[in-house]
C-alpha cells in the first residue's frame, strides 16, 4: 500500500500534545478534509436554514407537524435497521467527558453504554479534543491506566465482557474546530470529532463484537439527520466497512425537532438505534425560539419544570410511542445528581428522587435511562430491571394510548409555577461557576450536588434573558432588570471570592466567567449558543 498524500488541513495555532501523532496521522487528517469539502457547504446551508426557520417562529408563535412529510408519519411499514446486540440492552447509560480517569471508571460503571462525551461535558481544548481520541483508541487497545496524582490510587480496565458499550457524541453543527484548518477556514468541530473517531476506531469496534456508536447533539430537523447520514454512507464506503455498521442515536433536545421525531428517525433508518429526551437542551430550546413570543412562554425555574410538568410528559410519551412505532430504542434523560461524601442525608433525599424519575421512566416505556456518576447505576438498573427483567427492552409496547397534539408540546403555560428571585440567583451562581470551569478547561462540573454542563448554563442565561425581556415581577416584587441582573451577579461573585480565598479567586477566571455570563444574559441580541462567544475566550 502507497503512503497517503498529504493532508491538506493545517494545524494552526496548537500546542504539541504527548502522542498526538498517533491521532493527527495523515491519513486519518485525509479523511476529515475529505468530509468537509464533502459536507461543510450542506452544514452552512443547514445552519442557514436554522436562522429562517427561528425568523418564521418569531413571526408565528406556534410550531406544528410538518405538511410535505405528512405521508411518512401515515406510512407504518417502514422500521429502523434492528439493533446490533451491543446495542440491544440500554437500560442504563453513564455520561462524561473523555478524560483518562472517568474513561476508565465510566467503562467499568456497569452501565450498559458510556456516552463518550465531546460535546456538551467537554470543553473543546485542543488537549480535550485529541488527548480524548487517544484515550478511546487506547481503551479499545486496553493499554489504558490512570494513577490519581493525589491519592496515588490507580485505576485500570475490567474484562472487556463487563466493559460499557461507547457511544460517542461529537460536538454540534454551530461550532468549528480553530486549530484544523483547510485553506485557511475552521474544520467543523462535529466533522474532527466524528472522523478521526471513526477513521481509528471502526474496524477496532468490530473486531471488539461492537461497532462505531454516535450520540447526535443538537439536531434541528430531518434534513440534518439526512446530512449526517449522508455522511455514514461515505465513511463506511471510505473505510472499507459494511453499510449499516455505525448506528447512531439522535438527542431530542430541540423543540423544532420534538416535531420531526418519525422524519429523523426516517432519514436514518438504516443507521438507527433511538432517540434520547435531552431535558435542559430541550428547555433552552423552547426559551430560545419563543423568546419574544410572550408571557405565556415564559419558563419558571429551571428546577420547577419536572419531567411531569405537562408539556414534558407530551414530549416523553410521543418520544416513546415514535420509537417503538419504529423498532428503535427510546432512552429517557438525564439523573445529575452527584453523591456526597459527608451528608448521608442529602443522599438518602436525592437518591429517592432518581428512584422515582427512572420508575417513572420506565413505566412509560422507555429502554433505558442516563445518569451522571457511577453510584447511581445500580439505582437506576433496578427501576429498569424491575420493568424488563431477562427483556433487554420493551421496543413492544407501542403506547397506542398516547396521543399528543401540536399544541401540547408548547403549552408552557399548562405549569403551574412562577419564576422566583431565587431562581435568577440559582441561574446567575450556576451560571458564574460553570462558565469559570469551562474556560479552564472543564466541561463536566459538580456544582451544588449536580453534575452540570453546558446544557444547564445555556437554561441559566437564557432564562435570564428571557425573564428582564419578558419584564417579569418576582414574588418579592423585585422587577427583573439588567440592573438587578447585574447586582445579583456582584453579590454571587463576592460570595465565591469569600467561600474559596483571595489566592484560588485570583488563579481562576472568576471576573471573565461573570462578565461573559452578563454579556450573554443581556445582550438585546440574543446569541444562539453561549459556547460561541465563549470559544473565542477559551485558551488552548
Amino acid at each position: 500500500m502507497s503512503a497517503p498524500a498529504p493532508s491538506p488541513l493545517a494545524i494552526v495555532e496548537a500546542e504539541h500534545l504527548p502522542r498526538q501523532e498517533e491521532v493527527l496521522t495523515e491519513a486519518a487528517l485525509a479523511f476529515v478534509a475529505e468530509l468537509h469539502r464533502r459536507f461543510t457547504p450542506r452544514r452552512d446551508e443547514l445552519l442557514a436554514r436554522r436562522s429562517e426557520r427561528r425568523s418564521e417562529i418569531a413571526r408565528t408563535s406556534t410550531l406544528d407537524f410538518l405538511p410535505e412529510t405528512a405521508a411518512i408519519r401515515a406510512d407504518d411499514s417502514w422500521k429502523v435497521a434492528p439493533a446490533p446486540a451491543a446495542l440491544n440492552d440500554r437500560r442504563v447509560e453513564i455520561t462524561g467527558p473523555t478524560d483518562r480517569k472517568m474513561t476508565i471508571n465510566a467503562l467499568n460503571s456497569g452501565a450498559k453504554v458510556w456516552l463518550a462525551d465531546f460535546e456538551d461535558a467537554s470543553a473543546p481544548t485542543w488537549e480535550n479534543v485529541v488527548l480524548g481520541q487517544r484515550n478511546l483508541i487506547d481503551a479499545y487497545e486496553r493499554k489504558i491506566d490512570f494513577t490519581d496524582p493525589n491519592s496515588g490510587k490507580t485505576y485500570a480496565l475490567r474484562p472487556n465482557e463487563e466493559l460499557a458499550t461507547v457511544v460517542m457524541r461529537p460536538r454540534g453543527w454551530h461550532l468549528d474546530e480553530r486549530h484544523l484548518q483547510f485553506e485557511g477556514r475552521p474544520v467543523p468541530g462535529a466533522l474532527v470529532d466524528f472522523g478521526l473517531y471513526f477513521f481509528h476506531n471502526a474496524q477496532r469496534l468490530i473486531d471488539l463484537g461492537k461497532g462505531p456508536y454516535f450520540y447526535l447533539p443538537k439536531t434541528e430537523s430531518y434534513l440534518e439527520a439526512r446530512l449526517w447520514n449522508d455522511i455514514f454512507v461515505f465513511a463506511q464506503d471510505y473505510v472499507g466497512i459494511p453499510q449499516g455498521t455505525v448506528r447512531a442515536t439522535v438527542l431530542i433536545e430541540t423543540i423544532t425537532a420534538a416535531y420531526e421525531m418519525e422524519e429523523i428517525l426516517y432519514e436514518l433508518r438504516d443507521h438507527a438505534a433511538g432517540l434520547n429526551a435531552g431535558r435542559w437542551d430541550y428547555l433552552f430550546s423552547i426559551v430560545k425560539n419563543f423568546r419574544d413570543g410572550g408571557e405565556k412562554f415564559v419558563l419558571p425555574d429551571r428546577n420547577a419544570v419536572t419531567m411531569t410538568a405537562p408539556f414534558m410528559r407530551a414530549y416523553t410519551e410521543l418520544l416513546v410511542r415514535t420509537c417503538h412505532k419504529r423498532g428503535a430504542h427510546a432512552i429517557g434523560g438525564m439523573a445529575a445528581f452527584i453523591p456526597s461524601r459527608r451528608d448521608a442525608e442529602v443522599n438518602k433525599v436525592a437518591f429517592e428522587k432518581v428512584k422515582a424519575d427512572k420508575d417513572r421512566e420506565a413505566a412509560d416505556g422507555f429502554d433505558g435511562s442516563w445518569v451522571a456518576h457511577p453510584d447511581l447505576v445500580p439505582i437506576a438498573l433496578a427501576s429498569f430491571d424491575a420493568v424488563l427483567g431477562e427483556k433487554p427492552n420493551q421496543k413492544d409496547r407501542l403506547r397506542e394510548d398516547v396521543s399528543v397534539a401540536a399544541g401540547d408540546l408548547i403549552a408552557i403555560d399548562s405549569l403551574n409555577a412562577k419564576p422566583t428571585y431565587e431562581g435568577l440567583r440559582n441561574a446567575v451562581q450556576v451560571g458564574i461557576r460553570y462558565i469559570e470551569a469551562w474556560l479552564r478547561g472543564l466541561g463536566a462540573v459538580a456544582i451544588f450536588n449536580l453534575m452540570e454542563d453546558a446544557a444547564t448554563a445555556e437554561i441559566s442565561r437564557s432564562q435570564i434573558w428571557q425573564w428582564i425581556n419578558a419584564g417579569v415581577v418576582f414574588e418579592n416584587g423585585e422587577l427583573a432588570t439588567p440592573e438587578l441582573a447585574r447586582k445579583v451577579a456582584a453579590q454571587e461573585l463576592a460570595a465565591i471570592r469569600a467561600e474559596i480565598g483571595e489566592e484560588a479567586f485570583a488563579s481562576g477566571k472568576w471576573q471573565q466567567a461573570h462578565d461573559l455570563l452578563l454579556h450573554v444574559s443581556l445582550d438585546a441580541d440574543y446569541a444562539d449558543f453561549l459556547t460561541l462567544p465563549a470559544y473565542e475566550q477559551l485558551t488552548g
